[in-house]
């Protein structure tokens, strides 16, 4: 039972393959050069504040679709505990 419910959660739709990353994504490979430039440039300038925006923006973009078009539940509720705890960090 446990192993179905695993094979099910990671098991991408199409394929058939068991599936936990993806290869490529632009949006992921965005948000750590833009956060590599941010930590580079210092968050407390100008361009490591722009650099920073960025790259939450980059995050959102790749967890909103991910919860939108994950090929398996496993990547679509990754996508949501990434926008679920962007929110939090954005209320507190």
């Amino acid at each position: 039972m446990l192993l179905a419910a695993l094979d099910w959660f990671f098991r991408d739709r199409t394929s058939g393959r068991i599936v936990i990353g993806q290869w490529p994504n632009p949006p992921l490979w965005l948000f750590g050069f833009m956060k590599a430039i941010a930590w580079i440039a210092g968050e407390d300038t100008a361009i490591g504040q722009w650099a920073d925006l960025a790259s939450r923006i980059a995050l959102a973009v790749w967890a909103a679709d991910e919860v939108l078009r994950g090929v398996n539940p496993w990547r679509r509720c990754l996508g949501a505990m990434v926008l679920i705890g962007m929110a939090v960090r954005l209320i507190a």
